[in-house]
């Protein structure tokens, strides 16, 4: 599986589609894989969605709830907006009247005809103020974005094409993926996978901060690219639809430099822990912040104080998240560690506060450019104390810096579940929960 796609909550049910390959843990046969949750924590998988036909595969999109009957298929109907992928990159359309479970093809598709394969990944949202649907288009290798308007979400006009020049950045050749246009307040925040070029390497998401006035996305004058996740695999991120005032993320778990050789077997691939995607200011400047759910408290046990190197996990070794406050007065060493003495070692460096991790033959399995020095970032908290979640699976570490103002999400693969700690800073203090299994 990859990317995320037509996320939508409808009737108390959160909808996940995604980039799914029915036949094989390998890319091909690109169809939408299907998921459903009450709370974004607990899901059970759902029959494939949409398979190819014969405009193509069936590449990224989204889904809306059509409330008002624009297109005409029925008050209420789930509308999805997709890539057809063949020679050309084309946007198609096909619609639930079930709830998801089946969907029909638009007879007339495609909605979107393109001569080119450097136009995929609709993204679309109702715009109140100019009546309309306005749909997001990334271009690719052509990089930019294209923003689409349409009354019925069948007929599409083009309004605008967005870009920003990332050259002084060092950065002039990134491929645009997976847009998505979120409205927070008085400004709008434009979310852009790219890929190579994360902030370390590989794939990676940045955001613009600006304005959109039901046409054109304006960002702000700031020091372009923004990046979402610091670490090297948390990509293809969207929100789901019909929300209301939440802004609900959830990101592909996996990297395109390395997606292909994960040493998982016979499943590969994941997505991230769902984020609620909050704009704050952080030293006058806008922040898009991004904790963990709320709701990952229902799959939570108590929390325990931690007061030995051995974490107190039960007896299956589960997943946990890991709380530790640390203070700033010096640098800190965290290093998580299992019996088989593999280390995933997190460095924080008071002076500029910012935080490191390694992931090498010490963390692990490593395989081709997995093996990554040092992936750094800024943790954008102030006080003397910080305070950093670590969400810690079998294969998987996500950290955050308090109420999500720092991400860094990266895969890891020990022979076994890291459970001990130890801390060279004796100021920092741990608290330990652990976490049940979703499915």
């Amino acid at each position: 599986m990859n990317d995320p796609n037509g996320m939508v909550y409808v009737d108390g049910t959160y909808h996940l589609f995604y980039q799914y390959n029915p036949m094989a843990n390998v890319w091909g046969n690109m169809s939408w894989g299907h998921a459903t949750s009450p709370d974004m924590i607990h899901w059970t998988e759902q029959a494939v969605a949409l398979t190819r036909d014969e405009l193509g595969d069936i590449f990224s999109g989204s889904a809306v709830i059509d409330k008002d009957n624009t297109a005409g298929f029925g008050a209420g109907a789930m509308v999805a907006l997709y890539t057809s992928a063949d020679k050309y990159q084309q946007q198609s359309l096909a619609y639930s009247t079930d709830g998801g479970k089946t969907f029909s093809r638009y007879t007339a598709n495609p909605v979107i005809k393109n001569e080119d394969d450097n136009l995929r990944d609709p993204k679309v949202f109702w715009h109140e103020d100019s009546k309309q649907w306005i749909m997001t288009l990334a271009k690719g290798w052509k990089m930019g974005v294209e923003f689409y308007g349409s009354t019925d979400l069948k007929a599409w006009n083009h309004l605008s094409t967005f870009f920003v020049d990332l050259t002084k950045a060092g950065r002039p050749s990134l491929q645009w993926e997976c847009p998505d246009l979120l409205q927070f307040g008085d400004k709008w925040v434009l979310l852009v996978s790219v890929n190579p070029g994360g902030p370390k390497i590989g794939s990676g998401m940045m955001y613009f901060v600006g304005q959109f006035d039901g046409k054109e996305f304006k960002a702000d004058d700031l020091d372009y690219p923004l990046w979402f996740d610091y670490g090297m695999d948390n990509y293809a991120g969207v929100t789901w639809s019909n929300t209301g005032d939440r802004k609900l993320l959830i990101g592909w778990m996996n990297n395109w430099s390395y997606a292909g050789d994960v040493p998982c077997s016979p499943w590969r691939s994941a997505m991230t822990l769902p984020r609620e995607l909050k704009l704050t200011t952080f030293n006058d400047k806008p922040l898009l912040c991004c904790p963990v759910v709320s709701e990952i408290d229902k799959i939570a046990s108590q929390w325990q104080d931690v007061s030995t190197e051995a974490l107190p996990l039960d007896e299956k070794k589960s997943a946990y998240q890991l709380r530790i406050n640390v203070c700033m007065d010096k640098n800190s060493t965290i290093t998580l560690s299992n019996s088989s003495d593999e280390k995933f070692v997190i460095e924080i460096y008071a002076s500029d506060r910012s935080l490191a991790v390694k992931r090498s033959g010490a963390t692990g399995k490593t395989f081709g450019n997995f093996s990554i020095p040092s992936i750094q970032a800024p943790l954008n908290v102030e006080g003397d104390h910080v305070e950093i979640d670590l969400f810690v699976d079998q294969s998987s570490v996500e950290i955050l810096s308090k109420d999500g103002a720092m991400s860094m999400t990266n895969l890891v693969f020990p022979q076994s579940i890291y459970d001990n700690l130890t801390m060279t800073n004796s100021d920092c203090t741990a608290k330990v929960r652990a976490l049940s299994r979703i499915w």
